[in-house]
């Protein structure tokens, strides 16, 4: 039995509550709600839960929806002047539209054609001027050659020469505080405060003068260079040091880690010797500078001038200093592992050298016709050579670091002739046999049999110049986070940019296939598959100098999507 105040709970709008079996569907918002439960007349009546009864989705019908069909009674005809109107507002309706779908269809085909056309209308303008020799390159080459795009738009002027002036302002800051370092280890204690104190300090303690009871004690006063009684066996004064050769220099290595070391040296002209100090800034503010080679009189060990001591006219840019590893215990072990040390000028005081340059400068003339000579057998090979690489310099290029790397079993860099005759035929690049063993006569000067793979490139194919490599590092330092020599490929497309590439700026090609472009050619040079060293990264820039004539259209290839 139900209740009475159960009962009236469970009225809605004066329905009186019924049994279950009672319980009607529901059918649609204007029948009236028969019922509703409450869960204590649930618990009252039954133990299990309530059934809920089908909604009937169809029956549901919104009212606005219901008035919309309703048609009023009793409308007056239309007239002949309103059918006339609705014919010719019906007609222009159809023309418009026919109109309209025949300008999509265009639309959506030019997009189409738009869509497949933009590698086809960047192949056309890679291998343009050399139609003849358009079946010769690959797919790779001709992606490769999308990075002269940045070449197209050159590096805002106004922009690049602030950032220029910094360049200079930061480079002349390093050099000073080098020179500084240098001249603070090497520069005799006795100029560097006044000798004379010296010898009123060993009077005084030869007369045993009692000290004057209204002098300052000695604890109290500031005590100079002299008062510590430092020893030294310098006995260089500033004007001696003065007459020095400051130039920057790099290590020949395909380690990236050694390769972007800083290394500044000085040679000086009244002993003939030199030293290398090295750079390191940490952060913004922080700089350290430690000497790298020690200060001393060197030899050549390699080459033409193996043996003889460095002498002025040794420097320039682009000259090549060489020294045993073994004779330097504090270098890093990376570079302990060769036998040669190999660093390159990069970088000359073109103003000191031409002032301390002399008349009487003695020059060995034979050695010099000899290194003539070198440089044209070189230069004629790469002249051949040139025309074949111009297109496809980057794939032969990163191809052959790859190949010798296989060879090289031992992993010390060296190769033996028939090895870099089986590459030269691998890549097709055809060299005379008088030419090979000219050139090869000349790389092998030790006559062990056996030459490094670097240096033959270098030699048979070129390399670009200081400036330009000068970039290629500062890119890869960007790059390399954690100065390890190697940059994951993921850190590689984070930093690349695409915006500013002229097939991107006109709408031809998408950043994203820009990108994809650059990052397949480069996966392609690389041993590892999820990263990029810099020999691999060094090589396919050099490949991409090749073809490239003006030194500043190569430097805004590197300065656009690395942003240095």
């Amino acid at each position: 039995m139900i209740n009475t105040g159960t009962q009236m709970d469970l009225e809605v709008k004066g329905v009186a509550a019924t049994s279950r079996s009672q319980i009607q569907p529901f059918f649609g918002r204007k029948k009236p709600l028969q019922q509703r439960w409450t869960s204590e007349s649930w618990t009252n009546q039954n133990s299990c839960p309530p059934v809920v009864p089908r909604l009937d989705l169809g029956s549901l019908v919104d009212s606005d929806d219901e008035d919309q069909n309703i048609i009023p009674e009793n409308l007056p005809a239309p007239t002949d002047k309103y059918k006339l109107k609705y014919q010719q507002c019906k007609t222009e309706i159809k023309e418009g539209y026919k109109q309209y779908s025949q300008r999509n269809a265009e639309n959506t085909k030019s997009n189409v054609t738009h869509k497949q056309s933009p590698r086809n209308k960047i192949d056309e303008k890679c291998v343009q001027d050399e139609e003849a020799n358009t079946d010769d390159l690959t797919t790779l080459d001709r992606k490769a050659l999308l990075q002269q795009g940045y070449a197209d738009n050159p590096w805002n002027k106004q922009q690049r020469a602030r950032k220029l002036d910094a360049e200079i302002v930061a480079a002349e800051k390093k050099k000073q505080i080098v020179a500084e370092q240098v001249m603070t280890d090497h520069l005799s204690r006795a100029v560097i405060s006044d000798p004379e104190q010296n010898l009123a300090i060993e009077q005084k303690e030869s007369d045993h003068i009692l000290p004057d009871s209204k002098m300052t004690p000695l604890r109290f006063r500031k005590r100079t260079l002299h008062e510590t009684k430092i020893r030294t066996h310098s006995t260089l004064t500033e004007n001696v040091l003065s007459h020095k050769l400051q130039f920057d220099g790099r290590i020949v290595s395909r380690n990236g880690r050694d390769a972007c070391r800083e290394l500044i040296g000085f040679f000086f002209t009244h002993d003939q010797s030199l030293t290398i100090y090295e750079y390191r800034q940490f952060g913004k503010n922080r700089t350290n500078v430690l000497p790298f080679i020690q200060k001393s009189i060197y030899s050549h060990q390699c080459g033409r001038r193996k043996g003889k001591q460095y002498r002025l006219g040794d420097f320039y840019v682009g000259a090549t200093l060489t020294f045993l590893s073994s004779d330097h215990l504090s270098l890093p072990e990376s570079i302990k592992e060769n036998t040669l040390l190999k660093l390159r000028i990069t970088n000359i005081d073109q103003i000191a050298l031409d002032s301390l340059k002399t008349a009487s400068m003695e020059q060995e003339d034979d050695i010099i016709i000899q290194e003539t000579n070198d440089r044209l057998v070189f230069k004629a090979i790469q002249d051949v050579l040139k025309e074949k690489l111009h297109k496809r310099g980057v794939r032969i290029l990163t191809g052959l670091g790859k190949y010798f790397q296989q060879l090289d079993k031992e992993g010390n860099g060296l190769l033996d002739k028939a090895d870099f005759k089986q590459a030269l035929k691998v890549f097709h690049l055809e060299v005379s046999e008088k030419d090979f063993e000219s050139a090869w006569l000349i790389l092998n000067d030790n006559g062990n049999g056996k030459v490094d793979y670097g240096e033959f490139k270098r030699g048979i194919i070129g390399e670009m110049n200081e400036y330009r490599k000068s970039y290629v590092r500062k890119a890869f330092m960007k790059l390399d986070f954690n100065k390890s020599g190697s940059v994951p490929i993921i850190n590689i497309r984070k930093c690349y940019c695409a915006k500013k590439h002229s097939q991107v700026i006109s709408g031809h090609s998408t950043e994203e296939e820009i990108k994809s472009s650059f990052l397949e050619t480069l996966k392609v040079a690389c041993s590892k598959s999820d990263e990029v060293s810099y020999g691999e990264f060094e090589d396919y820039y050099e490949g991409l100098s090749i073809g490239i004539v003006d030194d500043e259209d190569f430097v805004n290839i590197l300065r656009t999507p690395w942003g240095i």
